[in-house]
This record gives structure tokens, C-alpha cells and sequence, in this order.
């Protein structure tokens, strides 16, 4: 068979739909299915998922792909995972089934611990071992909340009964039976130290986590198992795993240092490649594994924006301010400018390079004249002054000049929004061809571990621009506009 007729499968596990996209060699899209699953709210800022209904969409994405694609199994050279980061599942060894529901990343229930371990004095230590601010944000608060929640589990835990993964180790494992997770998802979870590459005795017992229940951390691109035949008919290997936002960077081809990318989805998240040494944030960015190719880490700044595509859907379903989220392009230029509106949409606090969890969103600059496109503009411009900030946080961090910029995620189709993110960070913005990068990513993964992919210079060459936004303000507007943005979020983390 020759290699233009097999394909990688990516299976791309989100959190509010498992989707699976088939690719060949030139990284162009034969075939997909998403299928999208429950979302579970046992209390106000808890957030739960089924994960027996996550591998139960997995594997019908999977098969609708290959459905769609008019494909074989046999075809299949390797199958590569990307998956919502953080998620914490707990599972039976012996049989496999969850013990609980999957924790997802957003839940905030393990809050209170996060402050326990602040006023015990143990942020500093987490954050050289880690990388990561203290935040309810990652795994290991959960796992902490769920053992004292739950004694008995903890109890199954030291005997080596139950089991823990992020949700790429919990596909992995009943997929192929391996135990097993890549340093992209292990540097998630507060347990790893990513200078030292291993789970953390000392970070182990603060936390109290059983070191019996972690899996095994493997090169993200390598070996993690051979697929049952039960579920595509033939046994294909699994040979690519990143969490989803390292899996994009991979994807846009960012693979030198100071070469970045930013997500625009419901949140913002911006990753800069910062090479083969982890660098220590002074600007309250995250510093986190960035992928494994089995020659050492490369590791990864990280910047997250809670809200950005959720302000759009926040003025269209709550607001009424919107019939549809595309409405919003033509509304923000129906106007020259926001007439003074800021808008900083801080509603569930401030991710970086702020961590500020108490402030929350904030409308300044409001007259008489406000119309509802000003108000609309305020929005979108709202998230490229947040993408703005991490950027300037990033290049101070890492030393390195950040000329342009890789785009992906559903508000990168906004082309107001994008020309307002080259303008106002004075930076390129790049759009790729093929949009599904984290896909891409994690099929580029498998691709190079099964020899697919000859090496990276093989992957940069499928990667292909549609589109440039170039800067194209004056430096005075760009300035004065800045200043107005610092002076709303100073206005808001002052209101309590």
C-alpha cells in the first residue's frame, strides 16, 4: 500500500464535543464526525462530564469519520489524541469504570484547597516545580477535593485499585489497556515537576495523592498502545497524544523558539515555543511542556483569557444584543470606534497575566450617544486588548520579538477582529488553510512517530497561509487606545 493511501485519524476530545478528523499526507481533511455530549452542573461553578459517555462519543466520532472519509480501518497508519486539559478522571484498574464523574478543568470546587495551600506557603514551591500559578484550574486540587470527599476511594487508591488520567489517559486506557500520558497533560495537573520530567514525591504527599494511581509519562510522540478490534475492526496503534492547546501550536507548525499562536474560542489561550529550556514567568504567565518528540522536552509560555469568544455569545444570548455571533462584524464597522466604551469582560475573573479571580466584567466610557454597534465594537476589541496583553507579557518573559502571530478558533473568522488584534498589538496575524489545528497537531504527532511525517521540515511544508492582517495604525491612536484599556481594567479590580 503506498503512503498515499493511508491516513492518521485525530481524535480530538473537547469539552463539549468528541470530534474525529481524518488526514493524509499533505494535512488536508478526508473525512469527520463530531458528536457533541452532556454537560453537568451539580452546583453553581461545579462542571461534570459522563466519561463513559466522552469514550462512548469518542469511538462514534471515530467510526463516523472513517464512515465519512469511504476509507478502510486497515487504512489507518496511527491514530493521534488531543484532549481538554486538566479534566480529571478516576477509574477501577481491574474493570475500567469510572469511580466518579470526570472533574472538568473549569470546574472551580476545589478553590477552597487552592487557598489552604496558599496560607500553608506552598505557592512558591508549586510554581518552581510546576510552572503553574496555584488554581483550582488543575488536576491536582480535584484529585485532592475527591479523595477527602471521598475517603473510601482514597483508600482504593493506596492499594492500587483506582486509577487517574487526564482525558487522554483515560481514552488510552480503555481504548488499548495502557496506563499512560504524554508531559503535555502531565504538566496540567500540579504533580509534575517540569524541570526534573517526573511526577513529584513532594508535591505528591502536599496534595495527598497516592503515586499508585498515575500513569506512565511517554515521549508525545511514540508508542501508547494498540487500539481493541472491537471498536474500528483492526487494531492501529496509537502513536500521537498532546493536550489540545500544545497540540495546536504543533499543528500551526510553531516549532522555533519565539514562533507563537493564539486560540480565539470561548476563551483565548497563547502559546509561545520557548525552546528546549522551561522559562521561569515574571509576568504571571504559565511555563508548561510544550511536546515531547523522544529527544527531550520542548517547553511552551502560556497565556489563557477566560472570556473571549463567550463575550459574543453572552451579548447575543443573554444580552439580546445580537440575532446571531457573525452579526457582530458588520455591527463594529458600522461605527469608526467605540465612542469611548470599554468593555472588560472579567465574568469569571482575569486570567493572565492578571490571575485576579475576584474582579468581575466592567462597562466604562458609557453617554448618551452609546449605540449598540459601540457597544458590540467594545466587545470584540475586548478580546484583542486581552491577547494584546499576553503577547507584551511573552516577549518580556522570553526576550524575544513577536512579529506575527499564528490565529485559529471560531472568533479568527471575525475579520474586524483580527485587523483590530494586528492593529492594536502591532503584530501580524496569520491564518492557516486548514483551520482544525489541534487535530492537525495531534495527527502530525502519530504521523511522525509512525514514519508517516519524515521529520519536522516534511510537516512545515503542509503548512500553508490563507490569510495576513497587517498592522496598519498609527502609533498615537494605538497609544492613547492602550492607555484607555489600562485605565478600565485598573477601574475594574478596583470594584469589589
Amino acid at each position: 500500500m503506498s503512503i498515499k493511501e493511508q491516513y492518521i485519524l485525530a481524535l480530538d476530545q473537547g469539552t463539549t464535543s468528541s470530534r474525529a478528523i481524518l488526514f493524509n499526507h499533505d494535512g488536508i481533511i478526508i473525512g469527520s464526525k463530531q458528536i457533541p455530549f452532556s454537560q453537568i452542573f451539580p452546583k453553581p461553578g461545579w462542571v461534570e462530564h459522563d466519561p463513559e459517555e466522552i469514550l462512548a462519543t469518542q469511538i462514534e466520532a471515530a467510526q463516523g469519520a472513517i464512515a465519512s472519509a469511504q476509507i478502510e480501518s486497515d487504512q489507518i497508519l496511527a491514530i493521534g489524541i488531543t484532549n481538554q486539559r486538566e479534566t480529571t478522571v478516576l477509574w477501577e484498574k481491574g474493570t475500567g469504570k469510572p469511580v466518579y464523574n470526570a472533574i472538568v478543568w473549569q470546574c472551580r470546587r476545589s478553590s477552597g484547597i487552592c487557598d489552604e495551600l496558599k496560607a500553608a506557603g506552598n505557592e512558591t514551591e508549586i510554581r518552581e516545580k510546576t510552572g503553574l500559578v496555584l488554581d483550582a484550574y488543575f488536576s491536582g486540587t480535584k484529585l485532592t477535593w475527591l479523595f477527602r470527599e471521598r475517603p473510601d476511594l482514597r483508600v482504593r487508591a493506596e492499594r492500587g485499585e483506582l486509577l487517574f488520567g487526564t482525558i487522554d489517559s483515560w481514552l488510552i486506557y480503555r481504548l488499548t489497556g495502557r496506563h499512560a500520558t504524554d508531559p503535555t497533560n502531565a504538566s496540567r495537573t500540579l504533580l509534575f515537576d517540569i524541570g526534573k520530567r517526573r511526577w513529584d514525591e513532594g508535591l505528591l504527599e502536599m496534595l495527598g495523592v497516592p503515586e499508585e494511581i498515575l500513569p506512565e509519562v511517554l515521549p508525545s510522540s511514540g508508542f501508547f498502545g494498540t487500539t481493541k478490534k472491537e471498536f474500528f475492526g483492526t487494531a492501529i496503534p496509537v502513536r500521537g497524544v498532546a493536550g489540545d492547546q500544545q497540540a495546536a501550536l504543533f499543528g500551526h507548525a510553531c516549532f522555533e523558539p519565539g514562533e507563537a499562536k493564539n486560540t480565539y474560542g470561548t476563551g483565548c489561550f497563547t502559546l509561545m515555543n520557548a525552546g528546549p529550556f522551561p522559562v521561569a514567568s515574571e509576568h504571571n504567565l504559565l511555563t508548561t511542556v510544550a511536546w515531547d518528540l523522544g529527544k527531550g522536552y520542548t517547553y511552551a509560555l502560556e497565556g489563557s483569557v477566560f472570556i473571549a469568544g463567550a463575550v459574543i455569545q453572552w451579548l447575543r444570548d443573554q444580552m439580546g444584543l445580537l440575532a446571531d455571533s457573525a452579526e457582530s462584524e458588520d455591527l463594529a464597522r458600522s461605527v469608526p470606534d467605540t465612542g469611548g466604551v470599554y468593555l472588560v469582560p472579567a465574568f469569571v475573573g482575569l486570567g493572565a497575566p492578571y490571575w485576579d479571580s475576584e474582579v468581575r466584567g466592567t462597562v466604562v466610557g458609557i453617554t448618551r450617544g452609546t449605540t449598540r454597534a459601540h457597544f458590540v465594537r467594545a466587545a470584540l476589541e475586548a478580546i484583542a486588548y486581552e491577547s494584546r496583553d499576553l503577547l507584551d507579557a511573552m516577549e518580556q518573559d522570553s526576550g524575544r520579538k513577536l512579529t506575527s502571530i499564528k490565529a485559529d478558533g471560531g472568533a479568527s473568522a471575525n475579520s474586524f477582529l483580527m485587523q483590530f488584534q494586528a492593529d492594536i498589538s502591532d503584530r501580524c496575524v496569520v491564518l492557516p488553510e486548514v483551520t482544525e489545528t489541534t487535530a492537525l497537531g495531534a495527527a502530525y504527532l502519530a504521523g511522525l512517530a509512525a514514519g508517516y511525517w519524515s521529520g519536522l521540515e516534511d510537516v512545515k511544508r503542509n503548512w500553508r497561509r490563507r490569510r495576513e492582517f497587517r498592522p496598519a495604525m498609527d502609533e498615537s491612536t494605538r497609544a492613547g487606545l492602550l492607555a484607555g484599556w489600562d485605565k478600565a481594567v485598573a477601574s475594574a479590580r478596583s470594584f469589589r
